[in-house]
């Protein structure tokens, strides 16, 4: 599960215990990532906080499926298969109709090579996340002024900046820890967008 000491559910008490019951699956598992926290019960917390309201809030505007794109792209290019794992699952469950067209994003994103798949703004966006995780410290106005330019207002370009930073985040937790998917449910996620307290993964 992890490289360090965990607190299983079972054993959870007082806070911890609490946090556990808000996070878990309806078959009362909790992902992996998150029991990595368990030694510190508060950064669980912030973790949830942050992940909630970056990646399912009801006030973003930018499709759900898309910002589980990115979050799968980032995840990729920091080779980080857990992460990986888990959001294309999402993703394909938010695309339940569109099985291909999840195919095809998987198959573009692994190519390192989005442009075989978007276009437009989309494609400028993914391209931007590319930058932002793996150059940061290269990124000017020039780039936001191609954005803007492009037609995509700041309140989008913001959502993937948060959503790419999210992933670096988790990515790098996950991958400092020594965090494996065994016994995870892949692809559930606190899916009520209209509650930001409510962190049940459906």
């Amino acid at each position: 599960m992890s490289w360090i000491k965990i607190v299983p559910p079972k054993e959870a008490e007082g806070k911890l215990k609490e946090i556990y019951s808000r996070v878990s699956t309806p078959n009362k598992r909790v992902d992996n990532i998150l029991v990595a926290h368990s030694l510190r019960p508060h950064t669980l917390e912030g973790h949830m906080q942050l992940y909630k309201n970056v990646l399912h809030h009801s006030s973003n505007t930018l499709p759900k499926w898309f910002l589980e794109t990115i979050g799968v792209y980032v995840s990729m290019l920091n080779k980080c298969d857990y992460c990986v794992d888990h959001h294309f699952t999402g993703l394909q469950k938010l695309l339940k109709t569109e099985k291909e067209k999840s195919l095809q994003i998987r198959s573009a994103l692994y190519k390192d090579a989005p442009e075989n798949y978007f276009l437009g703004k989309e494609l400028l966006l993914l391209q931007y996340a590319k930058k932002l995780t793996l150059l940061s410290s290269s990124i000017t106005k020039s780039d936001f002024e191609l954005l803007q330019n492009s037609g995509i207002d700041d309140g989008e370009i913001l959502e993937v900046n948060q959503v790419t930073a999210y992933f670096c985040y988790a990515n790098r937790t996950v991958l400092g820890l020594g965090v494996n998917t065994d016994g995870d449910e892949l692809g559930l996620s606190p899916g009520n967008s209209e509650n930001p307290d409510d962190w049940s993964h459906k």
